[in-house]
């Protein structure tokens, strides 16, 4: 196909010119639900092993102090800091997340720009617009770009969430628009992220965010030293959507809206710690569960039809934390012996028990025609749960809960907040930091955010 010659040339200019307009109220709402959402990933995710054993790495080399480790006493460098925050953002799987592109903006764009804006004592208006614009940006892409770079084997959020996080630091450190031009020319070098991860525990998926942001920052810091990139990064003759999407990009999609309709208002919120592809699976089963009288030791087979990209979550292997929040027939038998999913539900001794993995050989998960045609505007599952006397039931989900169209509510959100950080941090401490996003644009700084030196975590 022949591409837009000028993609990357437009993002920059529209980068430049979202810097001078305001955003109106319900945006800079969107942006604070956004930002509650990854702050509580963060916080929940900030003792886990992965992001626990790459601090240990990282104190080891970087006595920098500069920016804040979320939930530690402790700062790093902003590179290393926003590498281990967003790491500890994508932990538990606990992250936003944008259907149409199928990528976790959160956890790249706001470990970047809060490692930067610490570092440059950037404003809240600053911090606010680097945001909004960073979720624009790779919100846009990665919407054009599915599913074809993930059918090459590349993990969406590291991969095209870079060019996001790029662009909000871009904002926080004032480039101009040649200078953004090569900071996405950076980011399209620093871009990679395999999804080979899938079925094998692998912890560097937990990585990726971080990884990201991290280069994000590098790339935008070397463009305003100097260091030039390529100016036609994306849509140039041996550039990034020939080489991770094999020259297929959906320009409508990329442009439609263009600074009217803003990405920030199209992420979903995860009610539960695991992969999204699993949430319609779960939302089925619940509400099975709920209408119907199932003694889930009298199932006989379970059947589960969603779209392809869901399908291929389909293992039933599970040996590691990553597998059972990657595996939609984990997450169903789950479900149904416990009621719900939560963080504590994916305990090993849980998900190991005789009753779940006798259920997790139950299910079949298949790839639906109907469920297909409806990807990636919608997220539909089909749950078929068949007992030993030929009862069935079946459930059909459009989108799970938490997707902009059916959205979790203010105090949903907040809910989850409380009770997945409150135990991390103290009751008055929730309260801060919950008021403090709440009115996020009259603060006088932000130094609530940067846990370790304002609170005092437990």
């Amino acid at each position: 196909m022949t591409l837009d010659k000028n993609i990357t040339d437009a993002l920059a200019a529209y980068i430049i010119d979202s810097q001078q307009k305001e955003f109106d109220s319900e945006v800079v709402h969107k942006f604070k639900r956004a930002l509650m959402d990854y702050v509580c990933a963060a916080i929940t995710g900030s003792n886990m092993p992965v992001p626990n054993s790459l601090l240990e790495y990282l104190k080891q080399i970087d006595s920098s102090e500069i920016s804040s480790v979320t939930g530690k006493s402790m700062k790093l460098s902003p590179l290393n800091a926003a590498l281990v925050n967003g790491t500890s953002a994508h932990s538990l799987d606990f992250d936003d997340g944008h259907t149409h592109g199928s990528i976790h903006i959160g956890t790249v764009v706001f470990p970047a720009i809060f490692a930067v804006a610490e570092q440059y004592s950037s404003s809240q208006e600053e911090f606010i617009k680097a945001a909004i614009i960073g979720y624009e940006i790779a919100g846009r892409l990665s919407a054009a770009l599915h599913p074809n770079v993930w059918k090459r084997g590349y993990h969406n959020t590291p991969v095209i969430g870079i060019f996001g996080a790029t662009a909000a630091v871009c904002v926080l450190l004032k480039a101009n628009k040649e200078q953004i031009l090569d900071a996405l020319g950076h980011a399209g070098s620093f871009s990679g992220g395999l999804f080979e991860f899938l079925g094998e525990g692998a912890d560097i998926k937990r990585i990726h965010p971080g990884k990201a942001a991290r280069d994000a920052i590098l790339s935008a810091e070397l463009a305003l030293k100097g260091i030039t990139g390529p100016k036609k990064v994306f849509e140039g003759k041996n550039g990034f959507v020939r080489a991770f999407a094999d020259n297929n990009i959906n320009l409508e999609r990329l442009y439609l809206g263009l600074h009217t309709e803003y990405e920030i208002s199209k992420i979903y919120f995860k009610p539960y710690p695991c992969c999204r592809h699993l949430h319609g699976p779960i939302d089925g089963t619940l509400e099975l569960l709920t209408l119907n009288q199932i003694d889930v030791n009298n199932i006989d087979r379970i059947e589960v039809g969603t779209y392809k990209v869901g399908a291929n979550h389909k293992h039933k292997e599970v040996n590691h934390l990553l597998d059972a929040q990657m595996s939609i027939p984990c997450a169903v038998a789950l479900a149904l012996v416990y009621g719900e999913v939560s963080i504590n539900t994916f305990e090993d001794s849980k998900v190991q028990s005789e009753q779940v993995q006798n259920l997790i050989n139950k299910v079949d998960v298949t790839a639906d025609e109907r469920c297909e045609e409806s990807y990636p505007k919608h997220r539909p599952a089909i749950i078929t749960i068949t007992m030993k006397d030929g009862t069935e039931y079946r459930q059909y989900v459009e989108d799970p809960k938490g997707e902009s169209n059916y959205p979790l509510t203010d105090k949903e959100l907040e809910a989850k907040f409380v009770n997945n950080c409150l135990g991390i941090l103290t009751k008055d401490e929730v309260d801060q930091v919950l008021n403090a996003i709440w009115t996020f644009e009259n603060l006088e700084n932000l130094d609530v955010f940067y846990i370790n030196s304002s609170l005092q975590t437990k």
